[in-house]
């Protein structure tokens, strides 16, 4: 167990100097969440201003329920392609644009598209099942929805890299995953780990130090405010750090995992003790 959480560390710090060596690769997930914000503003000030969903019914909730996880789906896959892509291009020791990583997402609109169909209708389905079935239904949509992330953990990278369409991209991440990792994903639960404990940190120290400064009675409204954003803004750069390294993590690993070949600026030792496969 220690041995495998200290190889999902080296891997995240392997990650992050491929983010060093490249800044503006942080801009696909800024401008994902950008972009996703204002899909979240376009259903949910329409939907505001209904008086109720009864009018709507059920098959109605459904129907937008759907088109919303199309639309979100669509924008956070089309920003992680650009990403993948960008990330490709520099691992093979190019230095990669923005312009570089829309224009290999635009190429692949086909298989995003289908893509975000397919993850819509996976996401409504299990809602069904979590709204009727109650407790039993959060523990399936549970078990549901970690094997579908296991499922398709390499489907960006290889619709970058073999430009399949949506279904051959599953089926070839399962695969993938199947032959090296098995269900043993480390760098996932890495990834998880680190930012959790980043989390967890920045939350704790930003409560004690807020409740310090309130005892200390020296604190005016303005100041809290203030105080209250930056910790806000703080939390989006992890979570848009975060992002980027899980692309850039997904990149080399479907390139490890399609021909066992090292990438620059990762250990060849540690990507291979991060593999596991699985018993016959």
């Amino acid at each position: 167990m220690f041995d495998r959480i200290k190889r999902s560390f080296d891997l995240v710090r392997a990650s992050a100097q491929v983010l060093r060596q490249d800044h503006r690769l942080l801009l696909f997930p800024v401008i994902s969440a950008a972009a996703w914000l204002l899909v979240v503003a376009a259903f949910a000030l329409p939907v505001f201003g209904l008086p109720s969903f009864d009018h709507i019914g059920r098959g109605g909730f459904y129907s937008l329920a759907f088109l919303f996880y199309v639309v979100q789906y669509f924008v956070i896959f089309y920003f992680n392609t650009a990403l993948v892509g960008a990330v490709m291009i520099r691992l093979d020791g190019g230095t990669p644009t923005l312009g570089d990583g829309l224009r290999i997402a635009n190429s692949r609109l086909g298989a995003i598209l289908g893509y975000a169909v397919i993850s819509a209708t996976v996401g409504v389905v299990l809602r069904a099942i979590q709204e009727r079935l109650g407790f039993v239904g959060r523990l399936v949509v549970g078990l549901i929805g970690a094997g579908w992330a296991v499922a398709t953990f390499l489907v960006v990278p290889v619709i970058v890299m073999r430009d399949r369409g949506p279904v051959g991209s599953i089926s070839e991440s399962t695969a993938l995953l199947k032959r090296t990792w098995g269900e043993n994903i480390v760098g996932q639960v890495g990834l998880g780990a680190a930012f959790g404990l980043v989390y967890f940190g920045l939350a704790g120290g930003s409560v004690l130090l807020a409740m310090a400064l309130l005892a200390a009675g020296a604190v005016s409204p303005a100041f809290l405010f203030l105080f209250g954003a930056v910790v806000v803004l703080a939390f989006l750069a992890c979570v848009l750090f975060q992002a980027t390294l899980t692309g850039i993590y997904s990149a080399v690993l479907y390139r490890y995992a399609a021909d066992g070949s090292g990438t620059a600026g990762f250990d060849n030792a540690v990507l291979a003790s991060s593999f596991h496969s699985k018993k016959p």
